[in-house]
C-alpha cells in the first residue's frame, strides 16, 4: 500500500487533471479555485490519502497545532475581537489559529472548511451561515470536534458559545419603546443568519407587549456600512410623516450606515430627534461616532477565549457531551437614542 510519504503534490495534480499550482491553490487558497475544479483537487487527494507536508509533519508528532475559525464577516470588528480572544487563549496552549472569512457566503464557508479538513487541524470553531449538521458530523468522524460560536446548535449536535440574541432584542426594541417611540423599524439580513433572526424575534417579542406600535422590516443584503447607508438614504428621501421614529439595526456596521446616511447634508434628519438609532455589538467605532451610538453589548473576546477552551476538552475527551454556553447582553445607552443625552 501506498504510504502518506511517497505520495506528492505532482501525484495529486496528475490524477485530478490539473496543474501543480492549481493543487496548491486548492490546499492554501481554495477562494480562487472554481468549485468543480476544487472538488476534482479534493476527490484526488482523498483517494490518494495526500496529506500536505505541514499537516504530515505535524500529524507524525501526534497532532495537529492548528484550529481553524470561520467567521461570518472579518470587516465586523465584533469578530475581529472574537478572533483575538481565540488566538490569546490558543497561544496559551501553545497552538495558533487560522481565520477564514466566509464574507457571508456559504461557498466560502464551505471551502475554508475543505481546508481544515484537508490540513487535519485540530478543531474548528464557526460562526455559521445556513445549515451545517452534516458538514459537523463529517469533521466529528475524522477526529475533529467543532464549536459552532452563536445559537441554534441542538440540530447541529455539537457545542456552541453565544449571546442570548432574543435577550439582546427585547433590551433594543424595549429602550426604544420605553423613551416613546411607536413606529420603530429593524434593519438586518440576511436572515440566514441565526443572530439576525433571533434578534428581530426579541424586538417583535418586546412591541408585541404596545398594542398601538408597529416594526417597519428593512431587509438588507449584508450587515455592512454600505447597505446601512443606502438603507438610510432610502429613509431619507421619505416625507417624515412616513419614517420611522427609530431604527434597531442587526448590528452596528448597518446602525453606523444608517446614521452616515442621515447625517448628510441634504438629507435633512436628525439623530436622534428625528429618527433615533441603536445598534448592536457594541464595537470601539460606536463610542467614537459623529453622535455616539446606543448598543446592546456582546462580550466578544470571552466568547472567543470559551469557545477555544470547550474545544480544547473536547479534542482531549471526544466523549464529552455537547455544552451551550450563552451570555447575557447588556444596553449601553448613547446619545443616538438619547434626546436628553444630548450636549
Amino acid at each position: 500500500m501506498t504510504t502518506i510519504s511517497t505520495i506528492s503534490v505532482r501525484d495529486v495534480a496528475a490524477r485530478s487533471g490539473v496543474s501543480i499550482g492549481t493543487v496548491s491553490n486548492a490546499l492554501n487558497r481554495p477562494e480562487r479555485v472554481a468549485p468543480a475544479t476544487l472538488k476534482r483537487v479534493q476527490a484526488a487527494i482523498t483517494e490518494l490519502g495526500y496529506v500536505p507536508n505541514d499537516a504530515a509533519r505535524q500529524l507524525s508528532r501526534g497532532r495537529s497545532t492548528t484550529l481553524g475559525l470561520v467567521v461570518l464577516n472579518a470587516r465586523n470588528p465584533f469578530f475581529m475581537d472574537v478572533a483575538r480572544g481565540a488566538d490569546d487563549a490558543a497561544a496559551a496552549e501553545g497552538l495558533t489559529v487560522t481565520i477564514g472569512n466566509s464574507d457571508e457566503s456559504t461557498e466560502r464557508q464551505d471551502r475554508y472548511l475543505d481546508l481544515f479538513e484537508l490540513q487535519r487541524v485540530q478543531g474548528v470553531l464557526i460562526s455559521p451561515l445556513g445549515m451545517l449538521a452534516d458538514r459537523i458530523a463529517r469533521l466529528r468522524s475524522l477526529g475533529i470536534p467543532s464549536v459552532v460560536i452563536g445559537g441554534g446548535t441542538d440540530e447541529i449536535g455539537c457545542s456552541s458559545v453565544s449571546v442570548d440574541d432574543v435577550a439582546g432584542g427585547q433590551l433594543a426594541a424595549r429602550h426604544l419603546l420605553d423613551a416613546g417611540h411607536r413606529r420603530i423599524a429593524f434593519a438586518g439580513g440576511p436572515y440566514e443568519i441565526r443572530q439576525v433572526r433571533d434578534r428581530l424575534s426579541g424586538a417583535q417579542s418586546a412591541i408585541a407587549d404596545f398594542p398601538d406600535a408597529t416594526l417597519e422590516l428593512l431587509s438588507v443584503p449584508h450587515l455592512s456600512v454600505l447597505a446601512g447607508r443606502e438603507a438610510g438614504q432610502g429613509i431619507a428621501q421619505r416625507a417624515p410623516e412616513a419614517r420611522p421614529q427609530a431604527i434597531f439595526a442587526a448590528n452596528d456596521l448597518v446602525a453606523l450606515g444608517l446614521l452616515q446616511a442621515f447625517t448628510m447634508q441634504d438629507a435633512n434628519v436628525r439623530v436622534p430627534e428625528d429618527i433615533a438609532i441603536i445598534g448592536y455589538d457594541d464595537i470601539d467605532f460606536a463610542s467614537a461616532a459623529v453622535v455616539p451610538l446606543s448598543s446592546v453589548r456582546q462580550p466578544s473576546q470571552l466568547i472567543g477565549e470559551t469557545a477555544v477552551r470547550i474545544l480544547l476538552d473536547e479534542v482531549s475527551d471526544p466523549d464529552l457531551a455537547p455544552r451551550r454556553v450563552i451570555f447575557q447582553p447588556e444596553l449601553v445607552v448613547r446619545s443616538s437614542s438619547n434626546v436628553e443625552g444630548r450636549s
